[in-house]
């Protein structure tokens, strides 16, 4: 098969905390005004990308990647993951208060439900006047006095709060307690999951008077009571490109074309991974060994690995780009 930059319908999510902003700043389709969540893309059962353009136009990422695994993710990534897609790219608006939560590292979350853990990073793109988030807690603690607070109301009180700017990063691992405030848009990138376990919902009721269930007694095994997550400080950076989060994950880049100009295969050269690309500005031209694709604001792109040394971008855009 003659493969190319593949674009990824966006699989929007309405939920009570949600708003107008992905609609409004990134071109999502929707009539709605509580979309909290856009899937750029996703190959978690119930949620699987459907491809957008050229040739294979309707078809799922899951049957792509059932004849195509080594040629689009790399010889080494298809061999631990199989047919599995091993990220999940999200664009979040959050205009109330998301639960506070945390996520089970791969052992638990292998264990309990047959499922990868969940570390993931956030790219803050937008907010409002004094939004802040959770990352974290503020001091160390034992198990029992995290049951205690739970028990008691008041694991808010312990909370790391972190007021945030655009263009601030978080780096999230999983056990991680954390929670997305009011009023602010991020980019996520995660390991392919969707496990959570929500352990604080700031005692809101729905419209019957009834409360969230809280998974405690889920979350008491998965959370690191020592970790800390002020925002990612150091970078390392050259013209146009800064390397966001590297893990054993994934690695996380932004990518401006007004100073960079161009961006090659002599980046892609030395990695055997898939490309994901997020527009969040402006718009590039991708150009490959078979053609060329554009990409614009609010779309996205996942240049297979077959094709990485062939691949030069050019435009005036600022571009969110994850790979293993």
């Amino acid at each position: 098969m003659e493969l190319y930059p593949f674009k990824f319908i966006p699989i929007l999510k309405e939920v009570i905390w949600g708003g107008k902003k992905l609609k409004n700043y990134y071109n999502k389709q929707t009539s709605s005004n509580s979309i909290g969540e856009s899937w750029e893309l996703s190959s978690v059962n119930g949620n699987i990308s459907v491809v957008l353009n050229g040739k294979l136009k309707g078809t799922l990422l899951t049957e792509i990647l059932k004849t195509n695994a080594i040629e689009i993710m790399g010889k080494h990534i298809a061999a631990k993951f199989g047919t599995e897609f091993p990220l999940l790219i999200k664009l979040i608006d959050a205009r109330e208060n998301l639960s506070v939560q945390v996520h089970p590292n791969d052992d638990l979350a292998r264990k309990r439900h047959n499922s990868f853990g969940k570390t993931e990073m956030w790219y803050i793109l937008q907010n409002e006047p004094e939004a802040k988030l959770v990352s974290g807690l503020k001091k160390e603690i034992s198990k029992e006095e995290y049951i205690h607070r739970i028990k008691n109301n008041a694991i808010e009180d312990i909370l790391a709060y972190y007021p945030v700017t655009p263009g601030e990063v978080f780096f999230i691992p999983a056990g991680l307690v954390h929670a997305i405030g009011a009023g602010i848009l991020l980019a996520e990138v995660q390991q392919t999951s969707n496990i959570t376990y929500r352990i604080y919902d700031y005692n809101r009721k729905d419209k019957d008077g009834n409360t969230r269930q809280l998974h405690t007694q889920e979350s008491v095994d998965a959370v690191n009571f020592t970790a800390k997550g002020a925002p990612v400080t150091s970078f390392k950076i050259r013209e146009g490109v800064k390397r966001l989060v590297a893990c054993e994950y994934f690695t996380v880049q932004m990518i401006d074309l007004n100073v960079a100009k161009e961006y090659n295969n002599e980046d892609f050269k030395e990695i055997d991974s898939f490309i994901i690309l997020i527009c969040l500005d402006g718009n590039a031209t991708i150009n490959y060994k078979y053609g060329m694709e554009k990409i614009i604001k609010g779309e996205n792109i996942l240049i297979p690995a077959a094709l990485r040394n062939s691949v030069s971008i050019i435009g005036n855009a600022k571009l969110l780009e994850a790979y293993i």
